[in-house]
C-alpha cells in the first residue's frame, strides 16, 4: 500500500464519529496492507514510529517545520504569492516562513494549513507546467513509484534519529526532502505525526476490536486479543503475528502463546473503588493488605549481563523513565535473579529525615537534563510489591501470595529497593485500622489484594481495591476522580484577558467514550490554570473527538484531544440533567494533574456508584 492510500484512510477515520464504523474502516485497511506494512502502520496511526514504550522523538519545533514546509512551497509554487487562496485578506508576497505562519494562524493546525496551501500550489503548478492526466496526484520517488507506507515510516526514522553537529539543518533538509515526494493530505498527516499531533480519535482498544473485526466481521476475539496485549504492549508485533494467522487454530496459538517478555512493558493492574473495610472483606475473602504509597508507578525490567543488570523502568502510562534513575543500577544489584520483572512505587525521600515526600516532588525526577544531580537532592526509593516474571518465566498466571513468596526469595533491601510490606486478614476491623494507621503515617491509606488473585491489568474484577481516605482529606466525597480534561473556555473579565476561564471534563464510558461530569473555573492557582492551558494548547483539536459525548450547552470554546488527566476532588455526586453522565460533581477542585496516567485510565461510570459523600 503506498502512503497517499493510507493517508486517504486516515482521512476517512478522523472525519468517523461512530467508534463501530472506525473500527470496521481500520479492519479494512489492515486487510489490504501486506504482513510488513502491518506494524508500522500502527505505530504510525498512533502519531509514533515505534511502540509507545520505545523513545523516539523527531526532536523538530514548529518553526523547523515551517522552515522545511517553507522549501516544499516554495518548489511547487516559486512564482506565486497564492492569491487566489483565500488564505489572506489581501493579495501580499510575504517572505514563504510567514505565508506559512499567517496560514497556520488561521487554521489553528499546521498540518492542515500546509494542506490548503499546496493544494492550490499543485493545482497552478499542473495548470501552468503538467500535463492534465490521472497520474501527478501523487508524487513519485526516484523509481517513479509513489512511496510506500514502508518507505515513508523508513525516511522519518532517518528524521528522527538525526543528532549531532548539524544535525537541525539535516533535519529541516531531509524533512523537506520528504515532503516533496508526498501529496498534500499525506503532508498534513506527516506534519502531524513530526509534532506529535496526529489525534485520529481512536485508542488502542479500537485497533484490537478491529483486528478481530478484520477475521471474523465482528468483535469475537477481541477479548482474546485485549489479554494478549496486557501481557506485552506492543501492538504492532501483536498485530502482525494475529493478521499473519490464516486459521483460527493457529490465531489461538499465536495469542495463547504471546507472553511477558522483559524489555516490554506489561499494562499494569489498576484498583477498584469499595467504601468500607467490611464491604471488601465480604466481596474478596481473605486478603493481602498493603500500604498505598503516594509516588510514581514503576515497573521495572531487570536482565543480566555478566555481572551487571541491563535495567529498564516504565510508568504505568508506558513511558520509559530508565534515565530518570541513575541510582538503580547500585541498587539492583542485589537482585538474585537472572531476569525479572517487578511491579513498584518509585517515592521520593528526605535524605537528612528520610521522610517520603509528596508526589510533586518525586515527579521533579521527571527530567532529562541534570538527572545525576537531582538524583542526588531528591533520592528516590523503590518499593517493590509484586513479580511478573522470573527468570524466563511469566508469572502472570500464578496466585498473588506465590508471586509474594518468590519475590521474597529474590530481594534483598538496602538503600534504594526495598520489599513492600503487608498482613493477610480476613477481619475487616483489622482491615480498617491497617488502612488509618498508614494515613497516620502520612500515606495514602491501604491497597487491598486478593490473596489468590492472578495479575491482570486494568480493574476488571475485585482483584486488587483501594480503600477510601479518611472523611475530609480531600473534600466531602469519599474519594477524588481522575477526570479527563475534554476542553476549555475562554471565560470572562480577567479570565478572558489569561486566555482560559473554565474547563470541561469527563469520565470514561462504555466503548472508549468519554461523558462530561464537571465544568470546573475555581479552585485552581493563576499558575495551574497557566500550566492547564499550556497543556491544552498543546493537545488542541479543530473538531469535537469522536470519543466526546458532549450536550451543545457545554461545548467549550477549545477542544482538547484525550490525553490529560486530572484528580479532581468534590462535595457531592448529584444527578445531573445537563451533563452527559447523567451525574455532576458539586463544587469541584483541581487536586493535581497526573501526568503518570494516561486517559484510558480515568476514572469510569461504573466506579462512580461505589464514590459517595464521606
Amino acid at each position: 500500500m503506498n502512503f497517499f492510500q493510507f493517508s486517504n484512510y486516515l482521512q476517512q477515520l478522523e472525519l468517523t464519529n461512530s467508534r463501530l464504523e472506525m473500527t470496521a474502516q481500520l479492519a479494512e485497511l489492515f486487510n489490504q496492507m501486506t504482513p510488513d506494512e502491518i506494524a508500522p502502520a500502527c505505530y504510525l496511526m498512533q502519531g509514533q514510529l515505534v511502540p509507545t514504550y520505545q523513545s523516539l522523538e523527531f526532536s523538530m519545533s514548529e518553526k523547523l517545520t515551517i522552515k522545511a514546509l517553507a522549501v516544499v512551497v516554495k518548489k511547487i509554487s516559486p512564482d506565486s504569492s497564492l492569491p487566489s487562496t483565500n488564505l489572506f485578506d489581501e493579495e501580499d508576497n510575504l517572505p514563504y516562513e510567514q505565508r506559512i505562519m499567517k496560514a497556520y494562524s488561521k487554521f489553528g493546525d499546521l498540518g492542515l494549513a500546509a494542506e490548503e496551501m499546496l493544494k492550490i500550489g499543485r493545482q497552478e503548478k499542473s495548470e501552468n507546467k503538467m500535463e492534465n492526466d490521472a497520474n501527478h496526484n501523487t508524487l513519485r520517488n526516484e523509481e517513479n513509484e509513489p512511496l510506500s507506507i514502508i518507505e515513508v515510516h523508513r525516511r522519518l526514522t532517518d528524521i528522527a534519529l538525526e543528532e549531532g553537529v548539524g544535525s537541525v539543518q539535516r533535519k529541516i533538509e531531509t524533512t523537506s526532502n520528504l515532503l516533496l515526494l508526498l501529496e498534500p493530505t499525506s503532508i498534513k498527516y506527516v506534519v502531524r505525526i513530526i509534532l506529535g499531533k496526529l489525534r485520529l480519535g481512536f485508542s488502542v482498544m479500537t485497533m484490537i476490536d478491529a483486528l478481530s473485526w478484520a477475521k471474523y466481521g465482528d468483535k469475537s476475539d477481541s477479548n482474546k486479543i485485549e489479554e494478549a496485549y496486557q501481557k506485552k504492549a506492543d501492538i504492532g508485533q501483536l498485530a502482525c503475528g494475529y493478521l499473519a494467522s490464516s486459521a483460527k487454530q493457529d490465531r489461538d496459538n499465536f495469542l495463547s502463546s504471546y507472553e511477558v517478555e522483559v524489555g516490554v512493558p506489561v499494562l499494569p493492574a489498576l484498583c477498584q473503588r469499595l467504601n468500607t473495610a467490611q464491604e471488601i472483606i465480604e466481596k474478596m475473602g481473605r486478603v493481602m493488605v498493603e500500604p498505598k504509597y503516594d509516588g510514581l508507578r514503576a515497573q521495572l525490567h531487570l536482565q543480566r549481563q555478566g555481572d551487571k543488570y541491563l535495567v529498564q523502568v516504565f510508568t504505568r502510562s508506558l513511558e520509559d523513565v530508565t534515565h530518570m534513575f541513575p541510582e538503580l543500577k547500585k541498587g539492583v544489584k542485589q537482585i538474585n535473579a537472572d531476569s525479572c520483572i517487578f511491579d513498584a512505587e518509585a517515592i521520593a525521600y528526605d535524605p537528612q529525615t528520610k521522610q517520603l515526600l509528596p508526589f510533586q516532588q518525586t515527579i521533579t525526577r521527571k527530567r532529562k537534563h541534570k538527572v545525576a544531580s537531582e538524583s542526588e537532592k531528591t533520592p528516590i526509593r523503590f518499593y517493590l510489591f509484586d513479580l511478573m516474571y522470573l527468570n524466563g518465566e511469566s508469572l502472570v498466571n500464578r496466585p498473588l501470595d506465590v508471586r509474594k513468596k518468590l519475590m521474597s526469595q529474590v530481594i534483598t533491601s538496602n538503600d534504594t529497593i526495598f520489599e513492600t510490606e503487608y498482613t493477610i486478614t480476613d477481619d475487616p476491623l483489622k482491615v480498617h485500622q491497617y488502612h488509618y494507621q498508614q494515613l497516620e503515617a502520612g500515606l495514602e491509606g491501604a491497597v487491598i489484594k486478593k490473596i489468590d488473585s492472578k495479575y491482570r491489568s486494568g480493574r476488571k474484577g475485585w482483584r486488587w481495591v483501594k480503600i477510601k481516605e479518611k472523611e475530609g482529606e480531600r473534600g466531602k466525597l469519599s474519594d477524588s476522580l481522575d477526570c479527563v480534561v475534554m476542553g476549555y473556555y475562554f471565560g470572562k473579565g480577567k479570565r478572558a484577558a489569561f486566555g482560559i476561564g473554565a474547563f470541561l471534563v469527563g469520565v470514561l464510558a462504555e466503548n472508549d467514550q468519554v461523558k462530561t461530569i464537571a465544568k470546573i473555573g475555581t479552585g485552581l492557582t493563576d499558575e495551574q490554570f497557566a500550566h492547564l492551558k499550556q497543556m491544552a494548547d498543546n493537545s488542541r483539536v479543530e473538531k469535537k473527538p469522536g470519543q466526546y459525548i458532549v450536550p451543545k450547552e457545554l461545548a467549550p470554546d477549545v477542544w482538547v484531544a484525550p490525553q490529560i488527566v486530572v484528580e479532581i476532588a468534590a462535595d457531592e455526586l448529584t444527578n445531573s440533567p445537563l451533563h452527559s453522565v447523567g451525574k455532576a460533581l458539586r463544587f469541584p477542585r483541581l487536586v493535581k494533574f497526573r501526568t503518570d496516567k494516561k486517559w484510558e485510565q480515568a476514572t469510569t461510570v461504573g466506579e462512580l456508584s461505589s464514590i459517595k459523600i464521606a
